[in-house]
């Protein structure tokens, strides 16, 4: 099984990668959050990799962030969730927004995500409420106001990794906590904290 992959990037769309490892191009399924992750075409990168064998298939599916795949393993886990609704699902969703969702038993927010109805979410409730301790919940300085997300968006698209845009957020919340209520003053915060 392959578990972790690290070649150049043939190409990538926000569903899809080609990595190209030794001469072989692997194709692999990934999440809106990895592929914003991922540097440009031509770049090397490394993917955590979800090997899912069928009887007339094999699919990779790709993650930049460990935490993602093991949450993505514990949805194929609840009945009625295949590999392709749970990368829809972590598209839809930040891994630490969905594993906050899921705690707080937030339906609502779930429901928003394409292909899952009400009856999915109850379910993706039910079943992995009691299997999240390990996983880390979203930080309460990006969660608690429009301003962070915006500057996190913002950094994003700008083609920093999330990660990195998330602690760069953190720490100028913690060197400025007046700053996290602008944008404007947050957005530069953060941009010095990267530097």
């Amino acid at each position: 099984m392959i578990a972790h992959l690290r070649g150049r990037i043939f190409a990538k769309h926000p569903n899809q990668v080609i990595v190209e490892a030794a001469g072989v191009g692997y194709d692999v399924a990934i999440s809106v959050t990895t592929f914003t992750a991922l540097p440009a075409e031509g770049a090397e990168t490394a993917l955590f990799i979800h090997t899912h064998v069928r009887e007339d298939q094999i699919a990779l599916f790709g993650f930049s962030d460990v935490n993602e795949k093991r949450l993505f393993e514990k949805l194929l886990a609840v009945s009625g969730i295949g590999p392709k609704l749970a990368i829809t699902v972590l598209s839809g969703l930040p891994a630490e927004k969905l594993v906050t969702a899921i705690r707080s038993h937030d339906h609502a927010t779930l429901t928003r995500i394409p292909g899952i109805g009400k009856k999915t979410a109850e379910r993706v409730v039910l079943e992995l409420k009691d299997k999240l301790d390990d996983m880390a919940a979203a930080p309460a300085a990006l969660v608690s106001g429009p301003a962070g997300e915006d500057v996190l968006s913002a950094l994003v698209n700008l083609g920093y990794a999330r990660p990195v845009a998330q602690k760069a957020i953190e720490t100028a919340s913690e060197r400025d906590p007046s700053a996290s209520k602008d944008f404007e003053s947050l957005f530069r915060a953060a941009m010095a904290a990267i530097r």
